[in-house]
């Protein structure tokens, strides 16, 4: 778990860093290309909108769950340009994790006047 802890703060400081360059009020996509470019520069591994498959009674089912970003194969990163994180972004990412079976995940929301405010962790 102490890897996650580092992980979740290198990408916190790289959502940050971007943040900062763009400000809120464009598409989760730039903030996506963006961010994945960052975390190269950082060399720091992640495979972009990796399916999710569910397990229904012992088949795997694709039925298009995708998660916006997978670092290290360790956290799950969920990215956001809204109002404000709710209860249905938190259950969305809860699920991901349970489905997975990781343990650490982060939603980023990048409409937001300062990055710390749109950032939830979540652990299982």
């Amino acid at each position: 778990m102490l890897r996650e802890e580092a992980l979740t703060k290198d990408i916190i400081g790289v959502a940050i860093e971007v943040h900062r360059e763009l400000g809120p009020g464009l598409l989760e996509s730039a903030y996506e290309e963006c961010l994945c470019h960052e975390l190269s520069n950082q060399q720091i591994s992640f495979r972009r909108q990796v399916g999710l498959p569910i397990k229904f009674k012992k088949v795997l089912l694709d039925c298009g769950y995708r998660l916006d970003l997978l670092v290290e194969e360790k956290v799950i990163l969920e990215l956001e340009c809204v109002e404000e994180i709710n209860d249905l972004h938190k259950a969305q990412l809860l699920t991901y994790l349970k489905l997975s079976k990781l343990q650490v995940g982060l939603l980023l929301n990048f409409n937001v006047p300062i990055m710390k405010e749109g950032i939830v962790r979540m652990v299982l």
